[in-house]
């Protein structure tokens, strides 16, 4: 689970026997599907910078990118079985396992960045991060995921019966399943490694996901229209192992908790300034993008809430969201 480096070649053994937990140096292995220089990765290595600042080198964060650990789904069991020790995961491929976590994968949730900010960095966000833990994981903060629209390799997307009997890519969750059919269209639950692939040989027509994906995936090349119906603003969580979690001092879990708190506004800040990059990059690839009417996609939502949103408690949780200003 840890991984101790190894002692110098020329220290003295005596060194080695009087070495002890308080300054041997844990460094704590964290998942991540994005590739190098993605804002999730740069802020979960800042996060480690902090931590390492904040417990004078006893604790450091090796970032494991371009899901050299594994796809999504693949290494959230693994951290929940402590054998990865840290993961930057998006809440979409958790599924519906954390209730209070599935409101937030809600179609059109939230209204916009501001109203997405001022859930997740106030008390409903605090109430949806300790959900996290009834699945062995710990949830520390929220980063940015931007908001996801359908981008295909056939046609513009204008309006909901543009979608009918399109094959479009989602992550592995019910909701995103359930969505696409409201939509019209054929939901096919894939790894986020195999969708180049799937639209270059016509297995899909599509996916939805935000700029700096499609960006950086290299997903305009191969389907070239972007619609902007910016239908969910899916929270980036990053977790702990409860396993390693549990093996922390408390005064060590206050400061694990601050550093991730403090990496948040790094990452919003690399985001935004990475959404502007990749929109420009795929302009310059030939992206053909069109902004649409969401009212429709909007209106088309009402039975994935009546289906997902049962529970008085969930109804209340997301009256509140609605409620909060932004």
């Amino acid at each position: 689970m840890f991984n101790l480096p190894k002692l110098a070649a020329t220290a003295l053994v005596a060194t080695a026997v009087m070495l002890t937990s308080a300054n041997a140096q844990t460094v704590l292995r964290s998942s991540d599907t994005h590739p190098d220089g993605y804002p999730t990765v740069e802020a979960v290595k800042h996060f480690g910078e902090l931590l390492s600042e904040k417990t004078d080198g006893r604790y450091s964060v090796e970032v494991f990118h371009s899901a050299q650990l594994g796809e999504e789904k693949d290494t959230i069991e693994q951290t929940q079985f402590g054998v990865i020790d840290m993961n930057r995961i998006s809440i979409g491929a958790f599924g519906t396992q954390v209730p209070e976590a599935t409101v937030t994968q809600l179609p059109y949730i939230f209204r916009s960045a501001d109203h997405f900010h001022n859930v997740l960095d106030g008390p409903i966000g605090e109430e949806i991060l300790a959900a996290f833990e009834k699945v062995d994981v710990v949830a520390l903060a929220f980063y940015d995921g931007g908001a996801r629209s359908f981008y295909n390799s056939e046609k513009p997307i204008n309006t909901p019966a543009d979608m009918a009997g399109m094959k479009m890519r989602v992550m592995q969750s019910d909701i995103f399943v359930d969505m696409v059919a409201a939509f019209g269209g054929n939901a096919t639950p894939m790894p986020y490694g195999e969708v180049y692939s799937g639209i270059q040989t016509g297995v899909i027509d599509g996916a939805e996901n935000n700029y700096p994906s499609y960006d950086t995936a290299g997903h305009a090349e191969v389907a070239k229209y972007y619609s902007l119906d910016e239908h969910l603003m899916v929270p980036e969580v990053l977790v702990i192992s409860k396993i390693v979690w549990d093996g922390l001092t408390p005064e060590d879990q206050a400061l694990f908790r601050e550093a991730a708190k403090e990496s948040v506004a790094k990452q919003r800040e690399l985001w935004a300034a990475k959404e502007v990059e990749s929109k420009a990059a795929v302009e310059a690839l030939g992206a053909v993008i069109n902004t649409v009417d969401k009212q429709p996609f909007i209106d088309a939502m009402k039975p994935v809430y009546d289906k997902y949103v049962t529970d008085p408690a969930l109804q209340d949780l997301v009256a509140r969201i609605q409620a909060t200003e932004g």
